[in-house]
């Protein structure tokens, strides 16, 4: 039965990474959380195994991702360099600032966070003409916040960085496609910070890396590499007001699942 959820979620992280460039751990961290939990696993390092675990499965999902949408010519390639900096920064920041928290703590943060992006991103249907990205010292702010934040709930950025690039009038089909390549440095720098975090802790489940459990990242990784591309072909097909709308009623129902867990 496990495996039969793990690949399923995969795929649905698959789609929704393609679909809405999120990287898929906003699915990925409640269904983990659940998984671990029916193991067994110590609830001290519980969410921060499905933390982990799911950034070490965006790396995968991510290049998936990335792949697809660059043959659409979609990512702004401009924008990714610009912000990455500030995003491999947060993401090592935020990997850190979780290792501190308890589970608990980590599961509320996770919950509220989510269900802040969504709201900011349904009243931000319309946004200002002349309004434009920041200048290079704002992006890199603006990467190290995305990338903390990310890191520290095991989001690939989309929800972070949809919202942020919408904002500054990027077309929603190529905000979505940026966000899945910013995902990227994301997913590697918080891999890498829960890895260390982890290391040797002797709560872990078996047969994992600090906190990243390779048994969930393999169930995972296996459908959700196969269906990211499905969901970029459907991101390109619905128009982009449909796409803002869809992506904010998704984080709704993760930000509610996460607090009720």
């Amino acid at each position: 039965m496990e495996i039969f959820v793990l690949l399923s979620i995969g795929a649905l992280a698959g789609t929704m990474a393609g679909l809405l460039g999120i990287g898929g751990g906003a699915i990925i961290v409640p269904v983990l959380a659940w998984v671990f939990e029916r193991q067994g696993v110590s609830p001290a390092v519980l969410m921060h195994v499905a933390v982990g675990t799911s950034l070490a499965t965006l790396i995968a999902t991510s290049l998936s991702s990335i792949r697809a949408h660059h043959k659409r010519r979609a990512i702004q390639w401009p924008v990714f360099r610009s912000i990455t900096p500030g995003i491999l920064a947060g993401g090592l920041l935020g990997s850190s600032i979780a290792g501190l928290l308890s589970g608990e703590d980590l599961r509320i943060v996770f919950g509220v966070v989510i269900l802040f992006v969504a709201a900011q991103m349904a009243r931000g249907m319309t946004t200002k003409p002349h309004r434009t990205l920041p200048g290079k010292v704002g992006m890199i702010g603006a990467g190290t916040v995305i990338g903390t934040i990310s890191a520290l709930l095991g989001i690939g950025g989309g929800a972070m960085s949809v919202p942020f690039m919408t904002w500054c009038n990027i077309d929603a089909r190529q905000a979505v496609a940026t966000a899945a390549a910013i995902g990227l440095p994301i997913a590697v720098a918080g891999t890498l910070g829960f890895l260390i975090h982890g290391w040797g802790n002797p709560q872990l489940p078996a047969a994992s890396l600090g906190y990243i459990n390779l048994p969930a990242f393999a169930g995972v990784v296996a459908a959700s590499v196969l269906f990211a591309p499905f969901g970029a072909r459907i991101a390109h097909r619905i128009q982009p007001l449909t796409l803002k709308r869809i992506f904010a009623i998704f984080l709704v129902v993760m930000g509610l699942r996460m607090l009720l867990f």
